[in-house]
């Protein structure tokens, strides 16, 4: 029994000692992790000081950074002010340094405009200001060949500019300056100069040279000086503005090869409708190399368009050089005209007297007075009357109209009707209706790459109505000798066609045709600028950049003036130095 209490005490005895040093050891646990507690706290207080400088460190490096920079840009100011000193001094014109010293010295300067400021001219500094203008020169050269001779060729292509000889061509040298005269205007000034290309003979001309308004209320523009009629869509663009590189065949009959313009004014005005609608009214002088329609002369647009003694040569005598057939029977080919034009002369009760007397048998003799008679206007006119100016009604008056509107976001329209009005050179009771309606749609897809792709037609129908006045005079032989009042009708259109399918490259077509009625002395089939007209041209186009171009045309004539279809191949290059103003659409 005593055992057994005495195992139940050593059992006891084991317990206990194994609790307490159960409970030691958890004490000393608890010690332990109180002590690592503490040095954690330690670690992040020294850690948030850390940041606290580092923090500190980089403001204070940013605020250095900043000073710097601050130092840095003044730095390029102040040398940029010296270099724009040292220039304007270079451009200083010796009045503007005589204002300046007349000023520093406290006199008052005589020319006290001689400052402008505005939008023609930018402060340099020190009083001094640099002009601003736009110089641009525009090159035109051609190569190529035809199937007829370079003689025919000075007729089938027209245009003052136009390839018109086998081998090569210089069409133009451009020079155009424009910019902004002060805060009201703006002043253009266009320059060309060509080599004649029979006499290799430099011709100089001054194509346009204007002052246009920019700040007239009610949107209202005027324009004073001279510059292209504006008819249309190409007859007021410069050659280097078309797609193709002849001008369309009915604009050379109408306005000559180098296009109608004279001096004068015109004024605009844009209404106020929901779609852009634009009125244009002008004047301009009737006379003129370059108003072939009015009181200048039909020549003035063969052979390049440049009236020179040379082309004037090939007017007189190109007839008998590629039809001596047709104008040794020129009574057969007066009865063929005769039958075409009959149902559109009827004007005057004698239109036919006096070129075809076959019932009287006089024929031939009433012939060879009206060729002797025959002149350098439309028709073979001569001249007649006095031609002087004695007032308002000898002035050339255009109106125009010409719209735009979008039909989709991806295609846009202009639309327009021109008309001229004014006298012609046949006699003091001579005068010329023009008119004219044109279009152009512009397909450009939304997302385009720099305007390709895109798909351009573009057409210009126009009529003229040239009311001769009655002739009277003498032939070569002393004989007197009339020819009768008539109207001589010439109208004709060009549609084109032109596709941008890859960004630099395009294709296009353009269809053209002429014709009219109203007797030519010596018939209209023979006259080159009155027959009957058609051409294909298919064109391919390549612009590695913005300043050049090369064109490859073919050209498919047919006209009743020649005695076989004519086939023309032309390659052309053009290239763009500096600024040139933007064209319009």
């Amino acid at each position: 029994m005593r055992s057994t209490y005495t195992s139940l005490l050593c059992r006891l005895v084991c317990g206990v000692a194994v609790l307490t040093g159960s409970l030691l050891a958890v004490a000393s646990v608890r010690a332990d992790e109180s002590s690592e507690v503490e040095a954690l706290r330690e670690q992040v207080q020294s850690l948030q000081e850390t940041v606290q400088q580092l923090q500190e460190t980089m403001l204070k490096m940013q605020q250095d950074t900043t000073a710097s920079e601050e130092r840095v840009q003044q730095q390029v100011e102040a040398v940029r002010q010296r270099q724009a000193e040292a220039f304007a001094a270079q451009l200083e014109s010796p009045l503007d340094r005589a204002i300046q010293e007349s000023q520093a010295e406290g006199r008052q300067p005589l020319l006290t405009a001689a400052q402008p400021e505005g939008l023609w001219s930018r402060p340099l500094g020190g009083g001094a200001q640099l002009r601003l203008i736009d110089v641009a020169a525009d090159i035109l050269f051609y190569a190529g060949g035809s199937s007829e001779r370079d003689a025919a060729l000075s007729t089938i292509q027209g245009g003052a500019h136009d390839p018109n000889r086998r081998g090569f061509t210089l069409g133009q040298a451009e020079i155009a300056l424009s910019g902004a005269v002060d805060p009201y205007f703006r002043g253009d000034m266009i320059m060309i100069t060509a080599i004649d290309p029979v006499e290799g003979e430099t011709i100089v001309e001054l194509e346009e040279a204007f002052l246009t308004t920019t700040s007239l209320p009610y949107n209202l523009q005027l324009e004073v000086g001279h510059f292209y009629t504006e008819f249309g869509l190409i007859n007021p663009q410069h050659p280097h503005q078309w797609d193709w590189m002849d001008q369309p065949v009915i604009n050379s009959r109408l306005f000559g090869g180098d296009g109608m313009r004279q001096t004068g004014i015109r004024a605009s005005w844009v209404t106020p409708t929901p779609w852009f609608s634009e009125l244009h009214f002008g004047m301009q002088n009737a006379n003129g190399i370059n108003m072939t329609s009015f009181r200048g002369d039909r020549h003035t647009h063969a052979g390049g368009g440049h009236d020179h003694g040379s082309h004037e040569d090939e007017h007189d005598h190109g007839a008998e050089d590629m039809h001596e057939d047709d104008m040794a029977s020129l009574g057969n080919g007066h009865e063929d005209e005769h039958d075409h034009d009959h149902d559109h002369d009827h004007d005057h009760g004698h239109e036919d007297e006096d070129m075809h007397e076959d019932e009287h048998g006089h024929e031939d003799e009433h012939m060879h007075a009206a060729l002797a008679l025959a002149g350098d206007l439309i028709g073979g006119r001569p001249r007649g009357g006095k031609n002087v100016f004695k007032g308002f009604g000898d002035f050339v008056y255009l109106t125009r109209w010409n719209n735009s509107i979008d039909l989709t976001d991806d295609i846009t329209g202009t639309f327009g009707f021109s008309g001229l009005y004014g006298p012609n050179a046949t006699g003091d009771d001579g005068d010329t209706w023009i008119y004219g309606l044109d279009m152009k749609w512009r397909w450009n897809p939304t997302g385009n790459f720099r305007g390709w792709p895109f798909l351009t037609w573009q057409t210009e129908l126009m009529k003229r109505d040239f009311h001769a006045d009655l002739f009277t005079g003498q032939t070569e032989d002393g004989d007197e000798s009339s020819l009768h009042s008539r109207t001589l009708k010439d109208w004709g259109l060009y549609t084109q066609l032109m596709y941008g399918f890859r960004w630099g490259w395009a294709a296009g077509l353009r269809y053209e045709y002429a014709g009219g009625s109203g007797r030519t002395l010596g018939g209209r089939r023979n006259d080159p600028y009155r027959d009957n007209r058609h051409r294909f041209s298919p064109l391919l186009t390549w612009r590695p950049s913005e300043f050049s171009r090369i064109r490859l045309q073919y050209n498919f004539d047919e006209a009743s003036h020649l005695d076989n279809s004519a086939h023309s191949v032309w390659l052309g290059f053009e290239w763009l130095y500096g600024a040139h103003p933007a064209h319009n659409f």
